[in-house]
């Protein structure tokens, strides 16, 4: 098939694509030249403030406004806060909190602090309904179980980071708050009637439109309520009929990275890429590890359909002008990053407000702390936390009964903190508290993830996340040796 410039420029701006380093490297650039609407940095693509503004500004120099975006949530999935935690309290929290005008503002400082960083879309927030408590791939990214609640916080969220020049992109549609499987790994399905779906998924992404969201993300989820089969972001009666028509959606629908195995698994990366957009997907977020040879094969797996019949021309073109109308009001609001106002306070407001305490909190002199291990998802990555950063005696162990002798000895004469995260999904780490309450009745828990499972203590503290401020918070209120903070992510 001859090359048709044209064309392979359509397919380009549809491309939000990864990179490898911490420099950008010639094909991206060449790339961005062409036509290729965007990028998505990820943890190998960050290295400090100093290395971002500048990667950021040299994306920014190859083309007219670029999309340059990132899954910066706050709370637990950070990018700009890998090296110790975010600043920012995340979804949990603040729904913990339950104060709008608290979220707008934290994400409108969010939004700010990205800004400065040179980004200019966000692919946040998260505005599952989390209702599935075993939901291994959600949890404290939602801002809850209540439809309500998610939606007033989804609302507020859309408009503080969109107050700081910053697309926003509420994810994952039409809702992954009620599954128990990880779409990186598998297709999973929810099983809900359609009045079930619409009343409590649909509600959240009702408010993010009501704000003005620019864009929303898809889900690789299967939803038989709303008819078909097969992840949503390959159902145009999903994309189509339910998002624009019946919920008024008229911005950029992104698809969520197209190399996990819940879209891409069973039919490849390029016919992923050719279905989402044939369904109504405007920009291919294709994921962290897809990389020059790919991109080239996605491209031309776009102009064959179009050449096939399999993908309209007028569908491919309209997925351009959407993006271009989307990097048209990143430039128009600039002025807006110009005026925002960055609280340095919020984050550690909101992580001090989000606190709970069960129980009664005895005066802590000499502390023991005991972290139990929890695997990070995909989503989170390796990022830091517990509190280590404010306790001289902190040892984290594996969830093995085995470590139970060992550490009472341990702690023997001293104060007993014991730190989980998500301790409900874990029944080793269940055990081993357990047993370490058992010699030890009066020791502190602290849960550091969503506080669903409460063991029988004295004290049982809850921090709605594991972000920086969220151990910051804790340590403060345990007797840790705490500074100033640093609110710079």
């Amino acid at each position: 098939m001859p090359y048709d410039p044209t064309l392979a420029r359509l397919a380009n701006a549809t491309l939000l694509v990864p990179f490898e380093s911490h420099h950008v490297p010639r094909w991206v650039l060449e790339g961005l030249e062409d036509g290729i609407s965007g990028v998505c940095l990820f943890h190998n693509n960050l290295d400090g403030p100093a290395q971002v503004t500048a990667l950021n500004a040299s994306l920014a120099e190859a083309t007219d406004t670029p999309l340059i975006s990132l899954d910066e949530e706050g709370g637990d999935v950070t990018r700009i806060g890998q090296a110790r935690g975010s600043d920012y309290p995340g979804n949990a929290a603040l729904g913990a909190v339950d104060d709008p005008e608290l979220t707008r503002a934290t994400l409108r400082s969010l939004g700010g602090r990205l800004a400065e960083l040179g980004f200019n879309m966000d692919l946040a927030p998260s505005v599952d309904v989390n209702v599935a408590d075993d939901n291994p791939v959600i949890g404290t990214r939602s801002f809850g179980a209540d439809p309500a609640l998610v939606a007033r916080h989804a609302e507020a969220a859309v408009r503080g980071l969109q107050e700081a020049g910053v697309a926003a992109c509420a994810k994952h549609f039409p809702g992954h708050g009620a599954t128990s499987q990880d779409s990186h790994h598998v297709l999973p399905r929810v099983e809900a009637d359609a009045e079930l779906l619409h009343r409590r998924e649909l509600l959240p992404f009702r408010a993010a439109v009501r704000a003005g969201v620019r864009s929303i993300l898809t889900a690789h989820i299967e939803m038989p309520g709303l008819g078909g089969e097969g992840p949503a972001t390959l159902a145009p009666h999903i994309l189509n009929d339910l998002l624009r028509e019946e919920l008024g959606f008229t911005g950029v629908v992104v698809s969520d990275a197209i190399e996990m195995q819940g879209v891409s698994g069973r039919i490849g990366i390029p016919e992923a890429c050719v279905r989402a957009v044939t369904a109504g997907v405007d920009l291919l977020c294709l994921g962290r590890f897809v990389y020059a040879d790919q991109v080239a094969l996605i491209r031309a797996a776009l102009v064959e359909a179009v050449h096939e019949g399999r993908l309209p021309l007028r569908r491919l073109e309209e997925a351009a002008s959407r993006n271009a109308e989307l990097r048209t009001w990143i430039r128009e609001s600039a002025a807006l990053r110009e005026n925002t106002v960055r609280s340095e306070d919020v984050g550690l407001d909101g992580a001090r407000r989000a606190l709970r305490v069960e129980g009664d909190l005895p005066s802590l002199k000499d502390p023991y702390v005991v972290e139990v291990e929890a695997p990070a998802g995909m989503a989170v990555g390796e990022v830091p936390w517990g509190l280590r950063s404010w306790f001289a005696d902190v040892e984290r162990v594996s969830p093995d009964t085995a470590h139970a002798d060992r550490l009472v000895e341990a702690a023997r004469g001293r104060d007993l903190i014991v730190v989980v995260r998500d301790a409900h999904r874990y029944p080793g780490a269940r055990a081993l508290v357990r047993r370490l309450l058992s010699a030890r009745p009066e020791a502190v828990v602290v849960e550091m993830g969503l506080p669903i499972w409460r063991p029988d203590c004295a004290a049982h503290v809850s921090t709605y996340g594991a972000a920086h401020v969220n151990g910051l918070s804790a340590a403060e209120l345990l007797g840790g040796t705490v500074g100033v903070p640093s609110t710079r992510g």
